[in-house]
């Protein structure tokens, strides 16, 4: 086997090519890593969030479905920001107002007779940080009326889907929502 020579021909000890190979590995992963840990399409110098900050966020948009299926309008509310919205609907009192309005509704149908249970579930999150309090949170949606299956008495049908982007802020060391988009032309 041939030893290893420099530019002048002069043979490369091995701990000199393990140490020049060490360094060239360490200039090569200092440069492609920040690059593969950032979102795609991202530019270097791009938040990623901190994992405290991805767990909140990830408990605000479970609590979000939860709250929602289970018609508590007040926790509802609070999930957004002050001026936070969901579509057209805009401010945490008109936010309540439509989820008691949503209950009210169901309530009165459940009076009548008809069986109604809904839940609401989101799929294929991609969590995009636009900044150190400010993120997008993308997602895949569906909600489903009834809990059984085809032959169940209460059979589940989809009754929405669609994808969602939705604009999230931190105040004051709290994620909150403060637009919610669940009818996004497309993920921009």
């Amino acid at each position: 086997m041939l030893a290893a020579q420099n530019k002048k021909g002069v043979p490369m000890s091995r701990s000199i090519r393990l140490a020049f190979i060490a360094v060239a590995a360490t200039t090569l992963a200092a440069a492609t890593l920040p690059a593969m840990s950032a979102a795609p399409g991202a530019t270097a110098g791009v938040h990623v969030g901190t994992p405290e900050d991805r767990a909140a966020i990830e408990k605000l948009m479970w609590t979000y479905d939860r709250m929602l299926d289970t018609y508590d309008a007040d926790a509802y509310a609070k999930l957004f920001t002050p001026d936070g919205a969901f579509g057209q609907t805009k401010g945490r009192e008109a936010l309540h107002k439509m989820i008691a309005d949503l209950k009210k509704g169901h309530d009165e149908r459940r009076a009548k007779g008809e069986k109604i249970s809904m839940r609401h579930f989101t799929m294929n999150q991609y969590l995009e940080f636009t900044g150190p309090t400010t993120a997008r949170y993308h997602y895949y949606h569906q909600t489903i009326f009834g809990t059984g299956g085809e032959k169940s008495p209460e059979p589940a049908r989809i009754a929405a889907a669609g994808n969602g982007v939705d604009d999230l802020v931190k105040i004051d060391g709290q994620w909150f929502i403060k637009f919610r988009n669940v009818a996004a032309a497309d993920d921009k």
